[in-house]
């Protein structure tokens, strides 16, 4: 190893002493996150921050030297934005999991970058707020990887993305300089917005290091609807119907494909004759009154059977059936998640393109998402170690994306672009626009160490 390679991690250890690891074997399980068909290199070194000290320091002699850095919280996504380049540092931050405030008369809470996302909403609960913002791997996922892709969940529709319950953010540049950004307040327009930016900029702008974020009351008590349709288009139907007279927090599709894998798993006894299953939650003083909206609804769009309950332990039993979707598809062999939106009215014709796509190059692709917001998870199966088959896996992802685009749509939701959706963003957003998220970088970090190629 030349003398040039080794004077960084030189200068890491003798600054971090042995939060810095070298030996690969060790580095390994930080190299990739869960995006299969994504390339990761080689870490020149591992840092795993103890505070923003580490972080602090950690970018000083990156910067000195021109090192590539790869910011990871919990490895969940599903993009490859925190796979390793080679000859990089990734820095994790996993171990920043302190929740250092909850402010029950602000309502606020004041958390480090791996704190994960379910222990700041249980500990919310405790004290009678809610963290809103729940992605399907709130058990695992943390709030800086959260940040770092904007990510959603199930309630976005009535109650925003991560985005929306960010206050105010504490991140290092590239340099090492500390900057804070957004205020404690509600109402803030002083100066230019820094704190949307950095929010799904995929470590590619700063490191954050503590973030402050909103809570809610106590949730009330909700009403569950659970509708079986024949065909995935009359499901849409009664969410355009329930879309006039009602704002339900929650309205998940499931299609058959799915319908057949979490029933497998799962033995819930779910109707796999369905051609999509559509599960609804109401919230608030009417929740009662309006789940029966959605019933109704459900029932003139030409539902084969619904039901309804106010019962929270039949609700949060059907919502599991939605949470598992992911994993029961993953039973089935290696998985390559989509993450689509296209405008609510368009997804008949999103979801029947995915059902041709997947005739076509004869791969099972089960579809599941959040309907209410027009956001598509299909999720092609496939043997990773056929490299045949992975080549179809990918060829259809890319007309998934393409047909994505022609319907007005976005090509990312709530998973970010990372390695995996960048060679379709100048479609997505434009030459010109693309050139313009570049010069931001640019400000934040002129030598370009932090994340590049990734995320714009």
């Amino acid at each position: 190893m030349s003398l040039d390679v080794l004077t960084p991690v030189s200068e890491l250890t003798a600054a971090l002493g042995d939060v810095v690891v070298t030996e690969p074997d060790l580095m390994l399980a930080y190299r990739r996150d869960q995006s299969l068909l994504t390339a990761a290199g080689m870490p020149l070194a591992l840092v795993r921050a103890r505070d923003t000290g580490d972080v602090v320091e950690t970018l000083k002699i990156a910067h000195r030297h021109g090192v590539p850095v790869v910011t990871r919280g919990a490895g969940t996504g599903l993009a490859g934005a925190a796979n390793a380049l080679d000859g990089c540092i990734v820095l994790s931050v996993e171990k920043m999991n302190a929740i250092l405030d909850i402010d029950p008369a602000a309502r606020t809470a004041t958390v480090q970058p791996g704190v994960i996302n379910g222990d700041l909403a249980a500990a919310a609960a405790e004290l009678g707020l809610w963290y809103v913002p729940d992605p399907g791997s709130r058990a695992i996922s943390s709030i800086g990887g959260n940040l770092a892709t904007n990510a959603g969940g199930t309630c976005c529709a009535k109650y925003g993305v991560t985005a929306d319950h960010v206050a105010r953010i504490k991140a290092v540049l590239a340099d090492g300089r500390i900057i804070h950004t957004g205020a404690a307040t509600r109402k803030n327009v002083a100066g230019l917005n820094l704190t949307q930016l950095l929010v799904g900029s995929e470590g590619t702008l700063a490191v954050i290091v503590e973030a402050t974020m909103r809570l809610r009351p106590a949730p009330s008590a909700a009403a569950t609807v659970v509708a079986s349709f024949p065909e995935t288009a009359q499901a849409i139907d009664a969410v355009l119907a329930i879309r006039q007279t009602a704002e339900p927090c929650l309205a998940e599709l499931m299609d058959r494909t799915t319908i057949a894998a979490v029933n497998d798993m799962t033995h819930m006894g779910l109707d796999e004759s369905a051609g999509a299953l559509l599960l609804i939650q109401c919230d608030g003083r009417d929740s009662t009154a309006e789940a029966r909206i959605c019933a109704q609804a459900c029932t003139e769009a030409g539902a084969t059977e619904v039901y309804d309950t106010d019962d929270p332990v039949e609700g949060e039993a059907f919502m599991q059936a939605r949470r598992v979707a992911l994993t029961a598809l993953e039973r089935q062999g290696s998985t390559l998640l989509d993450d689509l939106s296209v405008p609510v009215h368009r997804l008949p014709e999103m979801l029947h393109a995915i059902e041709g796509i997947a005739a076509r190059y004869e791969l099972t692709i089960g579809t599941f998402g959040h309907a209410a917001d027009g956001n598509l998870h299909p999720t092609i199966v496939f043997d990773a170690s056929d490299s045949e088959q992975s080549t179809r896996a990918l060829q259809s992802f890319d007309e998934m994306v393409a047909e994505c685009l022609a319907l007005g749509g976005s090509i990312s939701g709530e998973h970010g672009i990372g390695v995996l959706k960048e060679p379709y963003m100048e479609a997505m957003v434009g030459a010109t626009e693309r050139e313009l998220m570049a010069r931001v970088k640019a400000a934040f970090d002129p030598r370009n160490i932090l994340n590049p190629g990734r995320g714009m």
